[in-house]
C-alpha cells in the first residue's frame, strides 16, 4: 500500500476581493518520496496550488479555503505556518528576495534558530543541507555575492534544513540562465536520489526533469484537468497544446512520427529513449 504523505479532497481556494477561484476542486494525493511536476500556463494556479502545501494558505494569505488539505497526517486548517515549516519547506522563484542575512550558514541557520532548534542541531542540519546542494565551501560567503544558481541552491538548503520530508518549489528556473537551471536541476536531482524526499516542483518547462518525475499535474484555469505518469501526460498533445504547455523536443520528434503514419514503438521522454525506440521502429 502506498505511503500517502499529501492529500486534498475536494479543495477549492478564491483570494480575498476576487470573484474567481484559484483552485477548483482539487482531488489528489501524493505519495512519501515522489518527485511530483505541476504544469500550465501562467495564471493556471501554480502558485497557489504551492502555497496550499506549506500552510501560506488560508494562514498568511486572505481568501477563502474549501475542502481539507492533509500534510504528513495534519491538516492546513488546523494548523500553523510555523507548524508546517516542520513538514514542507518552500523555495519561491527568485532566490534574492529569500535571502536576507550576511553569511551562508546563517541563512540555512536562521528558520531552525526560529524554531528554538538545538545549537548542536543546528549545526548537523545546517551542514546537512549545504553538503546536499553542493554548498559547503560556501559557509562563510556572503549570499549575495553568490551565482544566480548558487543562490537558489541556498534558498533550497535553508528549506531542505527546515523540513527534510517534503520539498515545494515553486518555478525554481525562471529567474536563471541556462547553466544556473542546469546547476540548480542537478543538485535537486541528486536530492531526490540520496535523501527520497518528497518534491513538489512548479515549472515553466521541463525538458531537463520529465524522465526523474513520477507524475505530472496539469492544471488549467485553477481545475485539475491531468494526473498521471509523464509518458501519459506527455502522449497527450492535444491535452498540452489546450493547456498551453509547450513540448519538450524528443516528444515532439514522436507525435512528428506518428503524424506521418509511422508511430515509434514506445513513446520517448530522453535521448536515449527515443534512440532506442527509432532503432525497434527502424528494425521492424
Amino acid at each position: 500500500m502506498n505511503d500517502k504523505i499529501i492529500e486534498l479532497k475536494n479543495v477549492s481556494w478564491v483570494y480575498q476581493h476576487s470573484n474567481k477561484f484559484a483552485l477548483s476542486n482539487i482531488d489528489l494525493s501524493i505519495n512519501r518520496g515522489e518527485f511530483i511536476l505541476v504544469m500550465g500556463k501562467n495564471g493556471a494556479g501554480k502558485s497557489t496550488f504551492c502555497r496550499l502545501l506549506n500552510g501560506l494558505i488560508p494562514h498568511s494569505i486572505k481568501g477563502s479555503l474549501k475542502g481539507t488539505v492533509e500534510i504528513d497526517g495534519i491538516f492546513t486548517k488546523d494548523s500553523t505556518v510555523h507548524e508546517f515549516s516542520k513538514k514542507a519547506g518552500m523555495v519561491f522563484d527568485d532566490a534574492s528576495n529569500q535571502l536576507f542575512t550576511t553569511r551562508v550558514f546563517d541563512e540555512v541557520a536562521f528558520g531552525l534558530e526560529n524554531l528554538m532548534v538545538e545549537p548542536e542541531i543546528i549545526i548537523e542540519k545546517v551542514n546537512d543541507a549545504l553538503n546536499a546542494v553542493g554548498l559547503s565551501s560556501f559557509s562563510d560567503h556572503h549570499p549575495l555575492k553568490l551565482s544566480g544558481g548558487q543562490k537558489q541552491r541556498l534558498a533550497i538548503a535553508a528549506a531542505l534544513a527546515m523540513a527534510d520530508s517534503i520539498l515545494v518549489m515553486d518555478e525554481p528556473e525562471s529567474q536563471l540562465d541556462p547553466l544556473g537551471v542546469q546547476d540548480v536541476f542537478s543538485y535537486i536531482k541528486k536530492m531526490h536520489s540520496n535523501k527520497g524526499i518528497t518534491i513538489i516542483m512548479a515549472v515553466n518547462f521541463c525538458e531537463e526533469l520529465i524522465k526523474y518525475a513520477d507524475r505530472v499535474i496539469v492544471l488549467k484555469n485553477g481545475a485539475l484537468v491531468a494526473y498521471d505518469t509523464p509518458a501519459e501526460i506527455f502522449r497527450n498533445k492535444n491535452l498540452l497544446y489546450d493547456c498551453g504547455i509547450h513540448l519538450p523536443q524528443i516528444c515532439e520528434f514522436a507525435h512528428c512520427m506518428e503524424d506521418m503514419g509511422e508511430p515509434l514503438p514506445f513513446f520517448p521522454l530522453t535521448v536515449n529513449e527515443a534512440f532506442d525506440s527509432v532503432l525497434s521502429w527502424y528494425k521492424n
